[in-house]
């Protein structure tokens, strides 16, 4: 039995070691190559285990999601937060979901498509960059990302354009997590969001997981 025990508890720190490594190697190659979350993993990203990470919840309420917004989200991947936000929006809201890659918006559409979202009709998929947003200036309410930004090469030039799209006093919120390879500290985020022009609003949530909120001046 002790045996027994002793194996267990190997295994289970060889695991922690092993998931330390890493993020200590994946953190230290983020930093020089940037590239979008692939396709491959899209099915983890939305997943109810995500989610129990990063709640739907309180995504919406951090990043000041409210009804009959006009809201974008950059970087939908498959659509973990999507189909939350687009329910909170309701019917006169929309949400216009943007990714670089087709793989991921394809599998958005095939959620989209399913028996348990049929009755979610306020969601338009966009195949786009982040640096060309295929929208006309100052149309929407409200710009979010979820573990987004920092996977962006030029962050000041995605800010760009998302100010040319924001009403003015419209909001952007960025969400980020300490599990991410890109994880940024609470400080940085909030700098670069004033260095693309935005005006800080405040953060909610804590350390590991937290939204930051800016307003478009």
């Amino acid at each position: 039995m002790i045996i027994t025990l002793k194996i267990i508890l190997i295994i289970i720190a060889s695991i922690i070691g092993l998931l330390i490594i890493y993020q200590i190697v994946i953190r230290i190659l983020r930093r020089f190559i940037h590239f979008p979350a692939p396709a491959i993993i899209g099915r983890f990203l939305d997943s109810d285990l995500r989610r129990k990470l990063q709640s739907p919840d309180a995504i919406i309420k951090r990043s000041g999601i409210k009804k009959n917004m006009q809201v974008l989200e950059i970087g939908c991947g498959s659509g973990a937060f999507t189909t939350f936000v687009a329910r909170a929006i309701g019917k006169k809201g929309k949400v216009y979901a943007l990714d670089i890659q087709q793989e991921m918006l394809d599998q958005l559409k095939a959620k989209l498509l399913s028996k348990q979202n049929s009755n979610i009709n306020n969601v338009e998929l966009v195949n786009s960059s982040a640096y060309k947003i295929p929208f006309k200036n100052n149309i929407f309410d409200l710009v979010y990302m979820v573990s987004v930004f920092q996977e962006i090469p030029d962050g000041m030039k995605a800010l760009d354009e998302i100010k040319r799209v924001l009403k003015p006093g419209g909001l952007l919120a960025i969400s980020e997590f300490f599990t991410d390879p890109d994880y940024p500290l609470r400080s940085t985020t909030v700098k670069q969001g004033q260095q693309g022009g935005f005006r800080f609003e405040g953060i909610e949530g804590n350390f590991w997981n937290y939204t930051v909120r800016f307003k478009n001046q």
